[in-house]
Parts: structure tokens; sequence; C-alpha cells
């Protein structure tokens, strides 16, 4: 378990996490050094929703680049705080298994992840103190500052788990979770401050579209997940033609083994080697579910459009659908191009984004009121 969990280096982590995070406080404190606290705890959110989206993205290239045991200790790389001071330990794995999981450039992929995920880290902490010392003058409550702290925390434990679990496939799908979850805690905060600080109105949506909205978002997580589960799984491949699977409608599928949580990376529930009808029922499950979640986001958007305060938003859910299509359509046909696996992911993440914006930058109206309030909150990731 020692050698797992190596904690040695976690000061120095931190540390060089903080150093990081100075250049984007500096770069708020000196834009809006003239404005008030609240003026610039908005603009440190935005920022850092910005940072955390990047940093999604670039979890996403660990993971499909097969980096994430490119350290296979934690928080440091074989006792170290970076992969210079691991350098022999990692060249010796290196000669032993010359394709991985551990090279030298992986290991600075997964260490470049690590600095990135601390300093987001400290970012959210001092968007979590401040927002505690500005508690009397903000329009919105600190504690959604400190549960994404808090959130922030339980998601770098998932990290360790990630890779002192050798990328078990329920952690890693929680993990990339995880991050979607703290992407829509920091923009539902930059809502709250538009509606508070820059003082933009919510927009008014009736009974039916508000509970459509609900219905949509909950599709979209469901379908993260199960996104999520292909990929950690490796199960893209197992269907490479569209729109049949290994030609026909409805391949040779094992769900029950390919939907067991609880197992290790390419094996089932007992041992052994994961079967290739688990691998396929993994990813025609999503591709259904891709389809229903598809014409949920356009009939969305189409009720949307009808009313001229959620335009943007409408066309954002319309661009990220056909996004979503042709990246998702990609990692089928053209045989899991980097590129487009991390846009797919992007894709997700925004999202996200905008569905978290929509449902904090609306309200139920009255019955009484039948026309949507003529502002709304930016909805753009």
């Amino acid at each position: 378990m020692g050698e797992l969990y190596d904690l040695s280096p976690a000061l120095r982590l931190m540390l060089l996490g903080a150093v990081i995070a100075l250049g984007p406080l500096a770069w708020v404190w000196l834009r809006h050094r003239r404005a008030s606290g609240a003026q610039r705890l908005r603009a440190l959110t935005l920022l850092t929703l910005f940072l955390t989206f990047d940093l999604v993205l670039f979890g996403a290239f660990t993971r499909l680049t097969d980096s994430g045991l490119g350290c296979p200790d934690w928080p440091g790389c074989y006792g170290s705080a970076s992969p210079v001071g691991a350098h022999a330990s990692i060249s010796a794995a290196q000669q032993a298994m010359p394709t991985g999981p551990v090279t030298h450039s992986k290991a600075w992929v997964e260490m470049i992840h690590r600095y990135l995920a601390t300093a987001v880290g400290v970012l959210i902490l001092v968007l979590a103190v401040t927002s505690w010392i500005e508690r009397r003058r903000l329009s919105i409550s600190p504690a959604w500052a400190w549960l994404t702290l808090f959130w922030v925390c339980l998601q770098g434990a998932f990290g360790a788990l990630t890779v002192t679990m050798k990328l078990f496939p329920a952690i890693v799908t929680l993990h990339l979770l995880g991050g979607m979850v703290l992407l829509a805690l920091l923009r539902a905060q930059s809502v709250a401050y538009d509606l508070g600080v820059q003082g933009h109105a919510p927009l008014m949506l009736g009974r039916p579209a508000r509970r459509a909205l609900l219905l949509v978002y909950a599709l979209l997580w469901l379908q993260i997940a199960l996104g999520g589960w292909v990929s950690t799984n490796y199960a893209v491949l197992a269907c490479d033609t569209f729109p049949t699977c290994q030609g026909g409608w409805w391949p040779s599928m094992n769900l029950r083994e390919g939907f067991t949580v609880w197992r290790e990376l390419g094996m089932n529930a007992d041992g052994q080697p994961i079967t290739f009808a688990a691998l396929t029922g993994i990813h025609y499950v999503h591709r259904l579910f891709a389809y229903l979640v598809l014409a949920a986001l356009v009939a969305l958007a189409g009720h949307l459009w009808s009313q001229p305060g959620a335009r943007p938003s409408a066309r954002w859910l319309l661009a990220l659908a056909g996004l979503q299509l042709a990246t998702g359509l990609s990692n089928v046909v053209l045989d899991w191009p980097l590129l487009s696996a991390v846009g797919h992911t992007g894709g997700a993440a925004a999202l996200v984004v905008v569905m978290t914006g929509l449902l904090a930058g609306t309200r139920t109206a009255p019955s009484s009121v039948g026309a949507p309030a003529l502002t709304v909150p930016r909805t753009s990731p």
C-alpha cells in the first residue's frame, strides 16, 4: 500500500499547483482591480469554469493515450514530484515494456494532468474562502463555493483511486462524472453571479417547458454515464460500422456481463477475460440511447427557438448535438481517432455547461405570464 500512496511529494505538488494558480489569480486581480469583490468573484468563477473545462478535456486525452498509469503511484511519480526525479524508475519500466503503461511521455502526460488538477483545486479554494469573507455583500450563498471545494477534494480522491486501482472501470467512470459535476457546480455559480451581480433577469418558461428541460438534463447525465462506461471499458470499436453493428441491427450481446459494474478492467465478475459480446452490449446500448438523447435535444431546441430570449441556448444545443453526432460517428468509422474522441468528451462537457446554465437561469412562469423575460444569462461554454 505504501508503494501506491506515497504522500512525501504531496507538499511539493500542492506548492506547484499554487504557483500555477497564481497566473489566473493575478490576471483576474489586474483586470478587475477597480471592481467590487462580487464582480471579481464572478470573473474568477468564470475563469475557473473555463480551466476546469480544459482539465476535463486533458483528462480525456490522458485516458485516451493510455497515460493514466504513466506514474503508477500517487500523488507523485515513483516518490518524486515530477518525472524528472523518477527518470531512472521510468526508464527501467519502459525498458521492460516499451509500449507502456509506463513511459516517459505517458508519465509527463499524467503528471501534467495532476498539476492542472491541483491548480484548479487551489482556485476553487480561493473562491470558497473569498466568498466566505465577502458573504455579507454577496447575493449568492457561500455554501455553493464550499460545496464545490468539497467536490473537488472528492474528485481528487477518485483520481487517486483511478491510479491505485489500476483503471478500475467503475472508478474511472465515476471520476469522469465527477468532473462533469464540477463543471455543473461552477456553471450554476456563474449564473447566480450573472443574476445577482450583473442584474440579468431569469428567463421565464412555462411549466411544460421547464419539465422538459429537467427531463432532457436527466437523459444527458445518463448518456454521459453510458459513454464513460464505453470509454473506460474500451468498447468503442466493438461496433465498427454504422448504422448497423457487426452487419446487423441487433448484434449478439451479453448485457448482464457488460453492465456488471464492480469488476476489474478487461475482466468479468468471475475474473475471466470479458467477452466480445459484453463489449458489444456496452457499445450498442450507448448508441441506441444516443438516438433518444439527440432527438430530445433537437426537440428541446425547437421549443426554445420559439422564445426569443432562449434562442442563443437553442443554437448551442443544436450545434453541440451536431458535434456529438459527428464525433460519435467518427469514433466508429474512423477507428477511434484521438482528436474525435477528445472532442466527443468535450461536446458532452459543453452540453452539461449549457444545460446547467439553462436550468440555473430559468424560472417557472406563473400561469398568468405568457412571455419570457427579455434578458437571459449567457449560456456559452
